[in-house]
């Protein structure tokens, strides 16, 4: 079985003038996350269960997994050298790898270390979110290098952490899934080229929010859920309350994920940046669609490192419903 250092490998072929840089960029991303999978798996152990008191730039309770998944990938990325700034969810503003290195790096990281943190406590799927640009400003890493389209993405993925860890990501070439064969360390290619299907009955959405939606957010759902043979509904909800388990099934069984715009917060609440855009890459790269509802999601102006957007993804042929 080919293991995911031989495939990138193998695929860095594939790119004219590659260095390698990128290559090992994502060898650190995949140490930092084997480092989160063995954490995770003991972390009623260590004491990193639980909320700290604290709360983050939106608002939100940071959990204790938050913050040593977010050191964690910090600490790598910034010892591996071929990363000149990182943005996260969990920080304020950049961090900035000034003077660290002299391989001159390219490439900055955004992501979200620990998506669904508080659900470990009752083992529910978790995971990490991330996606790579190239550095565009002319000396030190700028935010305007943070800001970019998602069409400029260079590539990006996630890890979940559940009843397997797996590794999804692309560099523009399609999709591959990697499990985690603890036995010797290794992500080894389980899911080559994955393709969403372009439908299936399931929709995903926080029903329980129901209050906060807007009109055709409700009459949507009673579409769904209204008795009807010709189009073999009622639909399947299915849930969990964190979107890359969401995400994760629907690209491999099909289905679409709402997380829509609500009446106090009229610009979404997931961030677009460390959440929707590489999210939408890899959607778009399995052949799916993701959308604000009006714009595609990768074509979406970015002006702020926590800006939020509404986001519909997934199959196709939902958009046509």
């Amino acid at each position: 079985m080919m293991t995911l250092t031989e495939f990138i490998t193998i695929k860095e072929r594939d790119f004219q003038n590659a260095t390698g840089n990128l290559t090992a960029l994502l060898n650190d991303i995949v140490l930092a996350a084997k480092t989160i999978h063995r954490d995770v798996n003991r972390a009623g152990l260590m004491d990193i269960i639980g909320a700290t008191g604290d709360e983050n730039i939106q608002g939100e309770v940071v959990q204790k997994l938050d913050i040593h998944a977010d050191q964690l990938l910090i600490k790598y990325l910034q010892n591996g050298g071929q990363c000149c700034g990182i943005g996260s969810e969990e920080n304020d503003t950049f961090i900035a790898f000034d003077d660290q290195h002299k391989l001159d790096p390219h490439y900055v990281v955004l992501f979200d270390p620990l998506d669904g943190s508080s659900n470990i406590d009752v083992c529910a799927p978790i995971g990490t979110i991330f996606s790579i640009y190239k550095k565009k400003s002319p000396g030190k890493v700028e935010l305007s290098d943070f800001l970019q389209k998602g069409t400029e993405i260079v590539a990006a993925g996630y890890v979940i952490y559940g009843s397997s860890t797996m590794l999804v990501f692309s560099t523009g070439r399609g999709v591959n899934g990697f499990t985690l064969d603890a036995s010797i360390g290794e992500f080894c290619l389980s899911h080559p080229d994955i393709k969403t299907p372009e439908m299936n009955n399931t929709y995903s959405i926080n029903q329980g929010g129901m209050y906060k939606y807007e009109q055709y957010i409700h009459d949507f759902v009673d579409w769904c859920s209204a008795d009807d043979k010709t189009s073999k509904r009622p639909y399947s909800l299915r849930y969990i309350g964190s979107m890359v388990a969401d995400f994760h099934r629907n690209l491999l069984k099909g289905g679409i994920f709402i997380y829509p715009a609500m009446k106090e917060s009229p610009q979404g609440k997931l961030r677009i940046l460390y959440e929707c855009i590489p999210m939408a890459f890899l959607q778009e790269q399995a052949g799916g669609i993701a959308t604000d509802g009006e714009q595609r999601i990768l074509e979406k102006e970015v002006t702020d490192l926590h800006q939020r957007t509404p986001i519909i993804i997934g199959s196709k042929n939902w958009s046509k419903n």
